[in-house]
């Protein structure tokens, strides 16, 4: 093993790992915001309006995400809309994971007893007012460590990316690779730098959920 070859393209690592983390943070807000218009649209939609959200879930929750970013990458500039190789894996990404956040969320809304609705109703709170101010908040808290959970999941989910090009972090461990034949030094510094990232989070994860919410979040 000789690892000393790789000290020159460190930048290729860091610049991977910082797209990485960037495709991440994108899909995970982009999911999260997904996830809680849908699961408010299962709640109180029209029935064609629950129908297709249910629709959107069952296709993304049940197909390979690597063939929703190749359908985005390849196929849609054949509608006329083509999107650079980050841009076509960060929606592709936001909609699988929009569509996990989407059944996570409303888990967490059918936690909320119905007394807490009534209370809210009674103090003359409008619809929208009760959601977003009685029944989101504490439905978000209860399902806090499943977001979590997931989020790490679309972390480590992001090297599919690379299959289209997107110069995340794997994608770069395979031009590394290629320029020094070094495969398992590549690699392992790979799963490396993945590791700490997720580890980092977990770290990150908790200490949010112990300010925040004032109890341990379980792993």
């Amino acid at each position: 093993m000789n690892f000393q070859q790789l000290w020159r393209y460190q930048d290729q690592f860091v610049e991977g790992a910082l797209i990485t983390l960037a495709l991440t943070l994108i899909a995970a807000v982009v999911g999260l915001a997904i996830g809680v218009a849908g699961a408010a649209l299962l709640r109180g939609g029209a029935k064609p309006v629950r129908l297709a959200v249910r629709s959107y879930i069952e296709i993304f929750r049940n197909t390979p995400s690597l063939i929703q970013i190749f359908l985005i990458f390849f196929v849609l500039p054949a509608a006329g809309l083509k999107l650079p190789a980050f841009e076509a894996a960060a929606v592709a990404l936001s909609l699988y994971f929009g569509a996990y956040a989407i059944e996570i969320v409303r888990a967490g809304l059918d936690s909320i007893p119905k007394s807490q609705v009534e209370a809210g109703q009674c103090l003359g709170l409008t619809r929208w007012e009760v959601f977003r101010h009685i029944v989101l908040p504490p439905a978000l808290r209860n399902v806090y460590p499943a977001f979590t959970a997931q989020f790490v999941l679309l972390l480590l989910g992001t090297s599919l990316a690379s299959q289209v090009a997107a110069g995340e972090l794997f994608h770069a461990a395979s031009f590394i690779e290629s320029r020094t034949y070094r495969s398992f030094e590549v690699y392992a510094v790979v799963c490396a730098i993945y590791f700490a990232m997720v580890i980092a989070f977990k770290a990150l994860f908790a200490v949010i959920g112990l300010a925040a919410f004032r109890w341990p979040i379980r792993r």
